[in-house]
Order: structure tokens, then C-alpha cells, then sequence
């Protein structure tokens, strides 16, 4: 494992809110965007900045307005750290608007390139209504055709100099985490997040908390405990998460060792799917998936929404008929 980095912890200045409330700084050329459930990151100076990640479905135009406005001109590229839907909800046409290249892990490339999908979310783990209901989040890859590149294996980021990234597989096969040595910055998608972001309570009201990767969505706990031990090992100063605020400095840092001694007991379920066996997947995709565990919750769930989603449809049809 990288060992801990032992440089002073330089001081970040943070910068106020910007473009009308929408950004959070990290950094005075990080910036944090969230779309709905998740966040993404303006990284650089206007002229030179780089897009990470790409948020929810239908986030394009917002996206769009804020790199006009703010940084007027496309990024020099996408980096994605996993192709989750609501990772990469606007990647295709904000790639295709402004012409870039888009970089992830050689390792997550069957899922951006349209050769494998994800495995299913395990709806018994978390508890929340987020995870109860994931059965209905998208999973298949998308294909960005001969747009996507491979990171080199040398940890760098061609567009992106000052950076590099480590791979921190667990959440998916091919997640990476992007490391800044001079401020300690991290991005580190959904290594670990800052919320709870199974419960839709705790998403909605972003409350801080130091938590696991989003359990619902993990594939392979023995990877996941191993990558928050060594972005741990970092000690970064600040970090911007796939989900949840940006933590910074001593407490930060404590949380996140606490989250790495404790994992087993408090980033990762009990039991569920993965828990018992993880996914498998290689450069060509996922390879072998798990059976599921007993599950007599879910099916009961789908049953009311269907039940639901009746009792509206009727309500709307119904006065029309007599009408008629």
C-alpha cells in the first residue's frame, strides 16, 4: 500500500460561493457542482480547465452555462472517475458539443465503450429509500465510441499536469481517485462520500458525514476496504466527493482513518450480495455476477409502486371515460 505522505499540511484558502450560488470551492480552482444526487468538478483556470465527471441525466445545459459563463471555453477534456449513470448522465453530449477527449481507467472502459454492464445494485443493503428503490437505476454501459481514452498506467493525467489519480477499485472495477500533491487535494468520487447517500433524507438534506462508497452500487468490498485505507494513508487536506459536501483539514482527516480502521464494522454492509461474493470483471467487462440474497422486501416494493402508479393513471383516465 502507498505509505502516508509526510509533507507539512499546506493551508487552503477557500474561496465564497461563486456563479450564482451553484459552485462550491474546494480549492480557488476546484470548483463542486452538484446535480441532483451527485457532484461533479470544474478543475482549472478559464482557458484551461478540465470537466470530472458529468453528473445526472439532463445536467448537460446547466453544465454548459456555468463553463460559458464562468470559464468561457470548452475544458481541454472529460476524466471520468467510473461510468455510473449518475456519473456520467451528460457525457456524451457535452464530449460531442465541445469536441474533447474523455480519460478513465483502461479497466472501466467496457462499460464507456458499450461491451459490458454494470451488475445489478443489491437493494438489501443501506437501509434508505435510495438503496431500496436502485432496482430502478440504469446499469448498462454507454458507448462514447472512439472518444474515451485510457489512462496511462503510470498513474499520470495527460490533461491534467498537476494531477494524478489512483485506482480504486471496489465501488467498479476501473474507479479512480485524482490526487494533488502541492495542496493535498482530493476528488475522490465514490471511494468514500460524505453522506449517507442510501437514505434520501440525508441526501436531500446533504448532511456531513463520513461514510463508505454508496453500498447499493458496490461490487467488491475486500477492493473498496483497501482503496479508502489508501487514500487514507494520503491525508489530504480537502476533499470533493461523488456524494456529499467537501470536508476539509483535521476533520477530514480524522474521519476518514476512523472510516479506514473501522470498515467492516461501519463502511460496509453486514451482509448482502457482494458481501458474500464479489463481482468479477476484467478488460472485457463484468464476467461473473453473484446470486442474490433473499430479498422479500423488494418485490413488495415494486408491487406498491405498480399499485401506485395505477391508482394515478386512473384517476387521470377515469373522469375522461365518463365524460365520454
Amino acid at each position: 500500500m502507498t505509505q502516508a505522505i509526510t509533507q507539512p499540511h499546506p493551508r487552503i484558502e477557500t474561496p465564497p460561493r461563486g456563479h450564482a450560488n451553484e459552485l462550491d470551492f474546494a480549492a480557488a480552482d476546484i470548483a463542486r457542482l452538484r446535480t441532483m444526487i451527485v457532484n461533479l468538478c470544474f478543475v482549472g483556470e478559464p482557458g484551461n480547465w478540465v470537466l470530472v465527471d458529468t453528473g445526472m441525466p439532463l445536467s448537460g445545459h446547466r453544465i454548459e452555462r456555468i463553463a460559458e459563463d464562468r470559464y468561457g471555453s470548452p475544458p481541454r477534456a472529460i476524466v471520468l472517475t467510473h461510468g455510473h449513470f449518475d456519473h456520467v448522465g451528460a457525457v456524451r453530449k457535452l464530449a460531442n458539443k465541445w469536441d474533447v477527449e474523455v480519460w478513465a481507467h483502461h479497466l472501466e472502459l467496457p462499460y464507456l465503450t458499450g461491451r459490458s454492464d454494470y451488475p445489478p445494485p443489491d437493494p438489501t443493503v443501506g437501509g434508505g429509500m435510495l438503496a431500496r428503490t436502485g432496482f430502478l437505476f440504469p446499469r448498462t454501459g454507454i458507448n462514447l465510441g472512439d472518444r474515451v481514452r485510457a489512462l496511462p498506467s503510470d498513474g499520470s493525467i495527460p490533461p491534467m499536469p498537476e494531477w494524478r489519480y489512483f485506482h480504486t477499485p471496489g465501488h467498479t472495477p476501473g474507479h479512480i481517485s485524482l490526487w494533488r500533491d502541492r495542496d493535498r487535494a482530493l476528488i475522490a468520487g465514490d471511494a468514500f462520500i460524505t453522506t449517507q447517500q442510501e437514505s434520501l433524507a440525508s441526501v436531500m438534506m446533504q448532511e456531513e458525514v463520513m461514510h463508505g462508497p454508496p453500498m447499493y452500487f458496490t461490487q467488491d468490498w475486500a477492493d473498496a476496504k483497501r482503496s479508502v485505507q489508501l487514500l487514507a494513508s494520503l491525508d489530504p487536506e480537502v476533499a470533493v466527493t461523488g456524494h456529499g459536501p467537501i470536508m476539509r483539514g483535521q476533520t477530514l482527516r480524522m474521519a476518514l482513518h476512523w472510516l479506514a480502521d473501522h470498515f467492516n464494522e461501519v463502511g460496509m454492509p453486514q451482509d448482502g450480495r457482494y458481501v458474500r461474493e464479489p463481482a468479477r470483471a476484467d478488460h472485457r467487462g463484468t464476467y461473473y455476477i453473484p446470486p442474490p440474497v433473499p430479498d422479500p422486501v423488494t418485490p413488495m416494493i415494486k408491487v406498491g409502486m405498480a399499485l401506485a402508479i395505477g391508482t394515478v393513471l386512473w384517476k387521470l383516465v377515469a373522469p375522461r371515460s365518463r365524460r365520454s
